[in-house]
């Protein structure tokens, strides 16, 4: 059980681990952190978080461990407070979506607290944000990825991995640079796709038309270019060279497709849409 656990940014996945937590009472005092004070109040309001910190220092002082789940560009800054207000046996976490970044942070910061340090990302959410967003069953059967360095003690994996656990989580581990390839094209590259749409489709003169009939596979495509701006702006700038890659080889797909059309190539659409068909239905289960 862990006795104190700090939270650095009370947002959707900080509000359901802390949510989670306290429904399997995994967890006995919760103490938050964040920029907005009208969302640390609603926190309390909510039983989400038991009380709040006015600095990052005061939050993660006497905490076991300490999740950090601030934007990506955001990471150093807090990682520097850390280091000179938490014990030397407390555990670090934070739940950012590219990892190489996330690391490079915390060897710049931490120093020897590095041993506490434990990089994790949970392969959930929604495209809410805000306390109020949270709730206890984000994680149960969702998969959340660790990838401890070389310098992460066994112990305090040991404790982020039970934390997960006890959250109803399914843990994994990869090393940081196969987590970042992997969530480029899992995550980061849909989202821009989806971003991508919805800005072309609004600068286009008939875009009001084109929203008022929108059906369900536009807004299920579409619907993660709601999520918060300033995090998949991070994103990109953390992951951008295996985005980046993704994007150019995804381009050469689309013109695949666009010389088709024009060539009225009926058999290469065929064969196109058929194998995509099927590789989702083999691996995703049509769903």
């Amino acid at each position: 059980m862990i006795d104190r656990l700090a939270i650095i940014g009370v947002g959707l996945i900080g509000s359901s681990l802390a949510l989670a937590l306290k429904q399997a009472n995994a967890v006995g005092q919760v103490i938050g952190y964040g920029r907005n004070r009208n969302n640390l109040e609603k926190g309390v309001e909510l039983g989400v978080i038991d009380s709040f910190g006015s600095s990052i220092a005061e939050t993660a002082r006497a905490a076991d461990v300490i999740v950090v789940a601030v934007p990506l560009g955001a990471m150093r800054p807090v990682f520097a407070e850390l280091k000179t207000a938490v014990g030397k046996n407390a555990v670090i976490t934070d739940v950012g979506s590219a990892k190489g970044s996330v690391v490079a942070a915390a060897k710049a910061e931490l120093g020897e607290l590095m041993s506490g340090f434990v990089p994790g990302h949970p392969i959930a959410g929604t495209e809410k944000s805000g306390v109020e967003a949270g709730f206890a069953s984000l994680y149960q059967n969702r998969r959340v990825i660790l990838t401890p360095v070389a310098e992460t003690a066994p112990e305090a994996t040991a404790t982020i991995d039970q934390m997960w656990r006890d959250c109803g989580a399914v843990i994994e581990y990869l090393s940081v640079e196969h987590h970042d390839k992997v969530l480029a094209a899992t995550s980061h590259l849909p989202h821009m796709l989806a971003y991508a749409l919805v800005h072309h489709l609004s600068n286009l003169n008939e875009h009001e038309e084109i929203f008022r009939y929108a059906a369900g596979g536009f807004r299920d495509f579409t619907r993660i270019a709601s999520s918060d701006p300033v995090m998949w702006r991070d994103v990109c700038l953390s992951n951008g060279e295996a985005l980046v890659e993704l994007i150019e080889q995804y381009q050469r797909e689309l013109d695949r497709i666009s010389a088709a059309i024009d060539a009225g190539d009926a058999d290469e659409l065929l064969k196109l849409f058929g194998r995509a068909k099927s590789e989702r239905d083999l691996l995703i289960g049509n769903c």
